[in-house]
Protein backbone atom coordinates (compact mmCIF):
# COMPACT_ATOMS: atom_id res chain seq x y z
CA UNK A 1 0.00 0.00 0.00
CA UNK A 2 1.39 3.41 -1.28
CA UNK A 3 1.64 5.69 1.67
CA UNK A 4 2.90 9.48 2.00
CA UNK A 5 5.86 9.14 3.83
CA UNK A 6 6.39 12.76 5.15
CA UNK A 7 6.72 12.77 9.23
CA UNK A 8 5.84 15.32 11.66
CA UNK A 9 9.42 17.18 11.35
CA UNK A 10 8.51 18.15 7.66
CA UNK A 11 5.48 19.59 8.19
CA UNK A 12 5.95 23.77 8.23
CA UNK A 13 5.89 26.09 10.58
CA UNK A 14 2.67 27.12 11.88
CA UNK A 15 0.73 24.11 10.42
CA UNK A 16 -2.07 23.54 11.76
CA UNK A 17 -4.97 21.03 11.01
CA UNK A 18 -8.74 22.20 10.61
CA UNK A 19 -10.22 20.49 7.52
CA UNK A 20 -13.60 20.70 6.61
CA UNK A 21 -15.85 17.90 6.44
CA UNK A 22 -15.68 17.92 3.02
CA UNK A 23 -11.75 18.15 2.71
CA UNK A 24 -11.83 14.80 5.10
CA UNK A 25 -13.94 13.07 2.79
CA UNK A 26 -12.67 14.17 -0.78
CA UNK A 27 -8.81 13.98 0.15
CA UNK A 28 -7.92 12.08 2.97
CA UNK A 29 -10.65 9.23 3.24
CA UNK A 30 -10.89 8.60 -0.44
CA UNK A 31 -7.45 8.34 -0.59
CA UNK A 32 -7.16 6.19 2.16
CA UNK A 33 -9.68 3.58 0.92
CA UNK A 34 -7.64 3.76 -2.44
CA UNK A 35 -4.69 3.26 -1.17
CA UNK A 36 -3.32 6.31 -2.07
CA UNK A 37 -1.30 8.77 -0.48
CA UNK A 38 -2.80 11.42 1.57
CA UNK A 39 -1.83 15.28 1.47
CA UNK A 40 0.06 14.91 5.04
CA UNK A 41 0.69 11.84 6.72
CA UNK A 42 -0.25 12.83 10.07
CA UNK A 43 -3.41 10.09 10.26
CA UNK A 44 -2.37 7.06 11.70
CA UNK A 45 -4.10 3.62 11.11
CA UNK A 46 -5.87 2.64 14.42
CA UNK A 47 -8.35 0.18 15.45
CA UNK A 48 -10.03 2.30 17.88
CA UNK A 49 -11.91 -0.10 19.19
CA UNK A 50 -9.84 -1.81 21.02
CA UNK A 51 -9.03 1.35 23.18
CA UNK A 52 -10.81 3.36 25.30
CA UNK A 53 -11.33 7.28 23.96
CA UNK A 54 -8.54 8.70 27.08
CA UNK A 55 -5.87 6.11 25.15
CA UNK A 56 -6.14 7.41 21.69
CA UNK A 57 -4.53 10.47 22.27
CA UNK A 58 -1.22 8.97 22.65
CA UNK A 59 -1.93 6.78 19.06
CA UNK A 60 -2.33 10.13 17.29
CA UNK A 61 0.12 11.37 15.31
CA UNK A 62 -0.64 14.75 15.68
CA UNK A 63 -3.32 17.50 17.36
CA UNK A 64 -3.58 18.32 20.76
CA UNK A 65 -7.26 18.92 21.47
CA UNK A 66 -8.45 16.92 18.56
CA UNK A 67 -6.74 13.78 16.72
CA UNK A 68 -8.02 11.90 13.63
CA UNK A 69 -7.97 8.33 12.84
CA UNK A 70 -8.04 5.65 9.97
CA UNK A 71 -10.48 2.75 11.65
CA UNK A 72 -11.66 -0.28 10.04
CA UNK A 73 -15.44 -1.59 11.35
CA UNK A 74 -16.57 -4.80 12.18
CA UNK A 75 -19.91 -5.97 12.03
CA UNK A 76 -21.34 -6.80 15.19
CA UNK A 77 -22.94 -9.46 14.18
CA UNK A 78 -22.15 -12.55 11.59
CA UNK A 79 -24.85 -11.79 9.27
CA UNK A 80 -26.00 -8.45 10.34
CA UNK A 81 -24.66 -4.42 9.37
CA UNK A 82 -24.94 -3.55 12.45
CA UNK A 83 -21.07 -2.03 13.51
CA UNK A 84 -19.35 -3.29 16.41
CA UNK A 85 -19.12 -0.14 18.73
CA UNK A 86 -17.54 -1.80 22.25
CA UNK A 87 -14.52 -1.06 23.42
CA UNK A 88 -12.42 -2.45 26.24
CA UNK A 89 -14.34 -0.02 29.33
CA UNK A 90 -17.67 0.94 27.40
CA UNK A 91 -19.37 1.83 24.24
CA UNK A 92 -19.69 4.47 21.80
CA UNK A 93 -23.30 4.96 21.30
CA UNK A 94 -24.38 7.31 17.86
CA UNK A 95 -26.58 10.49 19.06
CA UNK A 96 -28.45 12.77 16.87
CA UNK A 97 -28.94 12.07 12.78
CA UNK A 98 -26.60 11.38 10.28
CA UNK A 99 -24.82 14.47 8.10
CA UNK A 100 -24.66 13.70 4.29
CA UNK A 101 -21.46 15.45 2.52
CA UNK A 102 -21.39 16.70 -0.62
CA UNK A 103 -18.71 18.38 -2.78
CA UNK A 104 -20.59 20.43 -4.66
CA UNK A 105 -23.80 19.17 -6.29
CA UNK A 106 -22.10 15.54 -5.42
CA UNK A 107 -23.42 13.62 -2.38
CA UNK A 108 -20.06 11.71 -1.29
CA UNK A 109 -20.18 10.49 2.11
CA UNK A 110 -21.82 10.65 5.84
CA UNK A 111 -20.68 12.08 9.01
CA UNK A 112 -21.91 10.70 12.30
CA UNK A 113 -21.43 11.83 15.73
CA UNK A 114 -21.16 9.46 18.63
CA UNK A 115 -20.69 10.16 22.43
CA UNK A 116 -18.73 7.21 24.53
CA UNK A 117 -20.66 5.46 27.75
CA UNK A 118 -18.64 3.79 30.68
CA UNK A 119 -19.73 0.20 31.44
CA UNK A 120 -22.33 -1.71 29.15
CA UNK A 121 -25.93 -1.43 28.10
CA UNK A 122 -28.06 -0.31 29.52
CA UNK A 123 -26.52 0.83 32.37
CA UNK A 124 -23.68 3.20 31.02
CA UNK A 125 -22.62 6.20 32.53
CA UNK A 126 -22.19 9.27 29.89
CA UNK A 127 -18.60 10.77 29.53
CA UNK A 128 -17.60 14.13 27.53
CA UNK A 129 -15.78 12.05 24.67
CA UNK A 130 -17.28 12.75 21.34
CA UNK A 131 -16.33 11.06 17.81
CA UNK A 132 -17.73 12.50 14.60
CA UNK A 133 -17.01 9.00 12.34
CA UNK A 134 -16.70 10.21 8.51
CA UNK A 135 -17.84 7.24 6.00
CA UNK A 136 -18.02 7.07 1.89
CA UNK A 137 -21.11 7.03 0.57
CA UNK A 138 -20.48 3.83 -1.90
CA UNK A 139 -19.56 1.93 1.84
CA UNK A 140 -22.61 -0.37 0.84
CA UNK A 141 -20.40 -1.74 -1.65
CA UNK A 142 -18.16 -2.76 0.87
CA UNK A 143 -20.91 -4.35 2.89
CA UNK A 144 -21.81 -6.74 0.19
CA UNK A 145 -17.77 -7.48 -0.72
CA UNK A 146 -17.37 -8.73 2.82
CA UNK A 147 -20.50 -10.21 3.27
CA UNK A 148 -19.81 -13.57 4.88
CA UNK A 149 -16.49 -12.08 6.90
CA UNK A 150 -16.80 -9.77 9.92
CA UNK A 151 -15.34 -7.13 8.32
CA UNK A 152 -17.94 -4.23 7.45
CA UNK A 153 -15.77 -1.37 6.33
CA UNK A 154 -11.66 -1.36 5.59
CA UNK A 155 -11.74 2.07 6.41
CA UNK A 156 -14.08 5.00 8.00
CA UNK A 157 -12.31 8.38 9.16
CA UNK A 158 -12.85 9.29 12.97
CA UNK A 159 -12.55 12.44 14.61
CA UNK A 160 -12.28 12.31 18.69
CA UNK A 161 -12.10 15.28 21.19
CA UNK A 162 -12.99 15.81 24.58
CA UNK A 163 -15.86 18.22 25.31
CA UNK A 164 -15.29 20.50 28.13
CA UNK A 165 -17.84 20.73 31.28
CA UNK A 166 -19.55 24.03 32.59
CA UNK A 167 -16.95 24.29 35.35
CA UNK A 168 -13.67 23.36 32.75
CA UNK A 169 -15.54 26.02 30.36
CA UNK A 170 -15.65 28.89 33.25
CA UNK A 171 -12.15 27.67 34.44
CA UNK A 172 -10.80 28.46 31.08
CA UNK A 173 -12.42 31.91 30.81
CA UNK A 174 -10.95 33.20 33.78
CA UNK A 175 -7.69 31.96 32.56
CA UNK A 176 -8.26 33.44 29.32
CA UNK A 177 -9.25 37.04 31.19
CA UNK A 178 -6.61 36.97 33.57
CA UNK A 179 -3.84 36.21 30.45
CA UNK A 180 -5.13 39.15 28.84
CA UNK A 181 -5.55 41.89 31.66
CA UNK A 182 -1.57 40.77 32.19
CA UNK A 183 -0.51 41.00 28.08
CA UNK A 184 -2.35 45.07 28.63
CA UNK A 185 -0.37 45.86 31.53
CA UNK A 186 3.46 46.96 30.06
CA UNK A 187 5.15 50.19 30.47
CA UNK A 188 5.95 52.15 27.84
CA UNK A 189 8.60 55.18 27.16
CA UNK A 190 5.21 57.18 26.21
CA UNK A 191 3.80 58.84 29.16
CA UNK A 192 0.70 59.09 28.12
CA UNK A 193 0.45 55.27 26.70
CA UNK A 194 1.57 54.48 30.23
CA UNK A 195 -0.80 56.45 31.89
CA UNK A 196 -3.63 54.73 29.96
CA UNK A 197 -2.02 51.03 30.70
CA UNK A 198 -2.45 51.54 34.42
CA UNK A 199 -5.57 52.54 35.85
CA UNK A 200 -5.37 54.06 39.01
CA UNK A 201 -8.39 55.20 41.13
CA UNK A 202 -9.55 59.00 40.85
CA UNK A 203 -10.08 59.63 44.52
CA UNK A 204 -9.52 57.98 47.59
CA UNK A 205 -7.09 58.42 51.04
CA UNK A 206 -3.75 58.46 50.88
CA UNK A 207 -3.31 55.33 53.05
CA UNK A 208 -5.13 53.26 50.83
CA UNK A 209 -2.70 54.22 48.42
CA UNK A 210 0.44 52.94 50.05
CA UNK A 211 -1.88 49.75 50.66
CA UNK A 212 -1.97 49.59 46.63
CA UNK A 213 0.61 48.30 44.24
CA UNK A 214 0.90 51.61 41.95
CA UNK A 215 3.68 52.63 43.63
CA UNK A 216 6.24 50.41 41.78
CA UNK A 217 4.82 51.21 38.48
CA UNK A 218 4.31 54.77 39.06
CA UNK A 219 8.08 55.67 38.59
CA UNK A 220 7.41 54.14 34.74
CA UNK A 221 5.15 57.51 34.21
CA UNK A 222 7.07 59.88 34.44
CA UNK A 223 10.06 61.97 32.79
CA UNK A 224 13.13 62.52 34.33
CA UNK A 225 14.07 66.60 35.13
CA UNK A 226 10.22 67.40 35.62
CA UNK A 227 10.08 69.26 38.87
CA UNK A 228 7.23 70.93 40.83
CA UNK A 229 7.69 74.43 41.22
CA UNK A 230 4.75 75.32 42.20
CA UNK A 231 4.83 73.27 45.34
CA UNK A 232 4.14 75.56 48.61
CA UNK A 233 5.28 73.32 51.38
CA UNK A 234 5.51 75.58 54.39
CA UNK A 235 2.04 76.90 53.26
CA UNK A 236 1.12 73.70 53.02
CA UNK A 237 2.17 72.07 56.28
CA UNK A 238 1.12 75.53 58.21
CA UNK A 239 -2.23 74.48 56.77
CA UNK A 240 -3.27 71.20 57.75
CA UNK A 241 -1.18 70.73 60.52
CA UNK A 242 2.43 68.61 60.36
CA UNK A 243 0.55 65.44 62.58
CA UNK A 244 -1.78 64.73 59.25
CA UNK A 245 1.23 64.70 57.12
CA UNK A 246 2.21 61.50 55.88
CA UNK A 247 5.27 61.00 53.74
CA UNK A 248 7.24 58.45 52.01
CA UNK A 249 10.96 58.23 50.08
CA UNK A 250 10.35 57.11 46.59
CA UNK A 251 14.23 58.36 45.88
CA UNK A 252 15.06 61.20 43.39
CA UNK A 253 12.09 60.72 41.38
CA UNK A 254 10.61 63.48 40.36
CA UNK A 255 6.25 63.66 39.69
CA UNK A 256 4.62 65.95 37.52
CA UNK A 257 1.28 65.89 38.53
CA UNK A 258 -1.06 68.98 39.39
CA UNK A 259 -0.31 70.79 42.03
CA UNK A 260 -4.32 71.67 42.93
CA UNK A 261 -5.06 71.35 46.42
CA UNK A 262 -5.40 67.76 47.39
CA UNK A 263 -3.54 66.46 44.82
CA UNK A 264 -0.56 64.08 44.42
CA UNK A 265 2.54 66.02 45.46
CA UNK A 266 6.58 65.23 45.23
CA UNK A 267 9.12 67.70 45.85
CA UNK A 268 13.05 68.09 44.44
CA UNK A 269 14.22 65.42 46.60
CA UNK A 270 11.67 62.86 45.81
CA UNK A 271 9.24 62.94 49.38
CA UNK A 272 5.87 62.25 48.72
CA UNK A 273 3.76 64.45 50.59
CA UNK A 274 0.33 64.34 50.71
CA UNK A 275 -1.84 64.92 53.95
CA UNK A 276 -5.50 65.41 51.74
CA UNK A 277 -7.60 63.35 49.66
CA UNK A 278 -5.59 63.04 46.54
CA UNK A 279 -6.97 62.74 42.69
CA UNK A 280 -4.87 62.19 39.70
CA UNK A 281 -5.57 64.01 36.80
Amino acid sequence: MERNTSSKSDLPPGFRFHPTDEELIMFYLKNQAKSKPCPVSIIPEVDIYKFDPWQLPDKAEFGENEWYFFSPRDRKYPNGVRPNRATVSGYWKATGTDKAIHSGSKYVGVKKALVFYNGRPPKGVKTNWIMHEYRLSDSHKQIKKHNGSMRLDDWVLCRIYKKKNSAEKILDHKVEESNTQIDRVGYSNDDSESQELLKFPKTGSYSRLLELDYMGPVSHLLNENTYISSFDFPNTIANIGIEDVEKLQLGDIPYNYSTESGNFQVNQNGILMNPMVYQFQ
